[in-house]
């Protein structure tokens, strides 16, 4: 009898240029931008061609309530020109704006397949500014990401809640941070009384800001970063150190300026923001949400205090190690996490079929 020899496995075909379509980028400040700008500098340290279509190439006008952020108009046949002109392997479409329904009515006509990634929880966004049923909102996101091959998630905690909430082909990814930017060496001389309880960020009613404002704490309070938020709240709380949008080295000094930072936000998917106060060895508190939880998991050293009181996880957090703090930042880094996305990635012409889903044993 003879035996047929078994068919050679399909093979992942190389990738050499990577399209990201996302309608959060440059110059927009934020965790999306500082995420993907990261992935960018990374993969192409790695000899990849990569390019990045924003709102900035096409007419585009300001988000309600956020004026800031630009959303392109009406994009279709532009994005289909950009997209056929630079030719990708692989595709990813990072957010779910004009440009990435866009971009994914694009691939679905022609069959291709393409990557997405889950960065904010917009149900959650807009129940605090609209009351739009969150039920509603998440429908309409799974029906976004179902047409891909992969969703990339930040964390374990969010890869749960999507799973929970019917999403498939959840793909773990990960966050890094910039440990030559972030670093205790270069402390800001705050004029202020000590302890110094820091929020470093958009200052936006998402953001839950008023549970920490409201604090009864020792010391002083400070605010750095801006939003539609900022004159309201500084009007509402006089007492509070307000410092305005920081960059660079003048962002990493106000982080270790601290004594603690304290995050109140429930609804973000991660907080880079986190990552960066800790490699400026700054303890955190924050509550035991998504995001924090998952940082705070694989610590091996107390990095700060997690607890629905607010208050006492701050002044608990005050205890915390600052070398520690340091020590774990140190653990995060955006090479590793380049690596994860370029193997999240599939070939455009690859097809669904050929998409393996992550099981919650490979999580």
């Amino acid at each position: 009898m003879l035996h047929q020899p078994l068919p050679e496995p399909i093979s992942k075909p190389p990738i050499s240029r990577i399209l990201i379509i996302s309608d959060a980028w440059l110059p927009q400040v934020n965790g999306v931008v500082r995420t993907l700008s990261m992935m960018v500098e990374q993969l192409r340290l790695k000899g990849l061609a990569v390019t990045v279509i924003g709102p900035d190439q096409f007419r585009n006008a300001p988000c309600p309530t956020y004026p800031e952020i630009r959303l392109a108009l009406f994009p279709g046949r532009r994005l289909v020109r950009l997209i056929d002109d630079y030719a990708p392997d692989a595709l990813h479409i990072a957010t779910e704006g004009p440009l990435g329904w866009a971009a994914r009515a694009y691939a679905k006509r022609r069959g291709l397949a393409f990557t997405s990634a889950y960065h904010t929880r917009f149900p959650e966004y807009l129940h605090a500014r609209t009351k739009v049923p969150i039920g509603i909102s998440y429908a309409v996101l799974r029906r976004f990401h179902g047409a891909g091959s992969g969703i990339m998630v930040a964390t374990k905690s969010l890869y749960d809640d999507l799973a929970a909430r019917g999403f498939k082909n959840i793909r773990m990814w990960g966050r890094g941070v910039d440990l030559a930017q972030f670093s205790p060496a270069s402390a800001e001389r705050w004029p202020l009384a000590r302890p110094i309880f820091a929020y470093v960020g958009r200052i936006a009613v998402e953001k839950n800001l008023r549970a920490f404002l409201d604090l009864d704490l020792p010391g002083s309070k400070l605010l750095v970063g801006d939003g539609p938020q900022r004159s309201k709240l500084e009007r509402e709380y006089p007492h509070v150190h307000f410092a305005g949008a920081r960059h660079g080295a003048s962002l990493a000094a106000a982080y270790a300026g601290a004594d603690v930072f304290v995050f109140p936000s429930r609804t973000d998917t991660f907080g880079l923001v986190l990552l960066e106060a800790l490699a400026c060895g700054v303890p955190i508190a924050a509550f035991p949400v998504m995001g924090p939880r998952d940082i705070a998991a694989t610590a091996h050293e107390p990095i700060g205090a997690l607890n629905e009181d607010l208050r006492q996880a701050a002044l608990d957090a005050m205890t915390a190690d600052r070398d520690a703090c340091r020590r774990h930042a140190e653990t995060y880094s955006w090479t590793a996490c380049a690596e994860k996305f370029l193997a999240n990635l599939v070939p455009m012409t690859s097809g669904a079929a050929h998409i393996q889903p992550l099981t919650s044993a490979d999580v």
